[in-house]
């Protein structure tokens, strides 16, 4: 196997129905490992939040309960911050740790051993060519879906807080004024900018994680490098293999913390926008 068909077969999801797709924009298939690895690591969230909700106490936390509250605080701090609606603030700030958490898990998919997971399930079911993709986040769909989640309540908000009428005058009068003859400018101009919101909101999420996870099959690939070449340069390839796969591994903890948290963010920031009055 080649680089090229390497990088092209841990590329390509388990889908239906059978087949390549012809592009990552391709939405006639549903990614099965993208919903198996999403649902079982929304399960997992939830039974972690759940758990520490109910084993919280009023006495000294321990160091599981302590670090739970800190999430919690430093999320409602900065729902505080965009949402300055309190009543909002009951549904949106859970849902924000909800996100946190939950894109956190999908992200960290990237940091198991790029063949781990596809091999194993090659010999599941007895087929070598059996493709598996971990990582749910480097998958356009479900960072589009979610991203497609917050535009939907930011229209839940911009009714439910301004009003049908007033939010349909606010599209129909921002951001050039109140004459007629700007109405249709002016609520094209909102539909761009709920098109390039809802798009860049999810698009950032998966850039990054497709882009960490073509580094790590790079890397990998000097696993295959090295068992084919002498001995001295296989060696030296074998710890280079070793030195940049770790050093990556770190700094993309990083990362996929950091992706979580502005994802996280950028919701509050939108639902916050929708609560302002123009």
């Amino acid at each position: 196997m080649t680089s090229n068909e390497y990088i092209s077969h841990h590329l390509i999801s388990y889908s239906i129905p059978e087949g390549p797709q012809t592009s990552m924009f391709d939405f006639s298939f549903i990614n099965l490992d993208t919903l198996f690895f999403a649902i079982i690591l929304g399960i997992l969230a939830f039974v972690i939040l759940r758990y520490a909700a109910k084993r919280a106490t009023s006495g000294v936390p321990g160091r599981f309960q302590a670090a739970i509250e800190l999430l919690y605080e430093f999320v409602d701090g900065s729902c505080k911050e965009m949402i300055h609606n309190p009543t909002s603030r009951k549904l949106v700030a859970p849902l924000g740790l909800t996100l946190f958490v939950w894109i956190f898990f999908m992200n960290a998919m990237d940091l198991l051993p790029v063949d781990l997971l596809p091999w194993a399930w090659q010999h599941l079911l007895n087929d070598e060519h059996a493709a598996l993709r971990a990582v749910p986040t480097a998958d356009l769909n479900t960072t589009m879906a979610l991203s497609l989640s917050v535009l939907a309540l930011c229209f839940y908000y911009s009714v439910k807080i301004k009003g049908l009428k007033a939010w349909g005058h606010e599209l129909l009068s921002v951001p050039f004024g109140t004459n007629i003859l700007f109405a249709i400018p002016n609520i094209l101009m909102n539909i761009i900018e709920y098109v390039s919101k809802t798009l860049s909101h999810g698009m950032r999420l998966w850039g990054n994680m497709y882009a960490g996870e073509i580094v790590f099959m790079v890397i990998a690939l000097l696993g295959g490098a090295w068992t084919s070449s002498n001995i001295f340069s296989s060696s030296a390839l074998f710890l280079l293999q070793i030195i940049l796969g770790s050093a990556w591994a770190i700094f993309h903890i990083l990362i996929i913390t950091l992706q979580a948290y502005l994802f996280m963010v950028l919701a509050f920031v939108y639902i916050g926008q929708a609560h302002d009055s123009h």
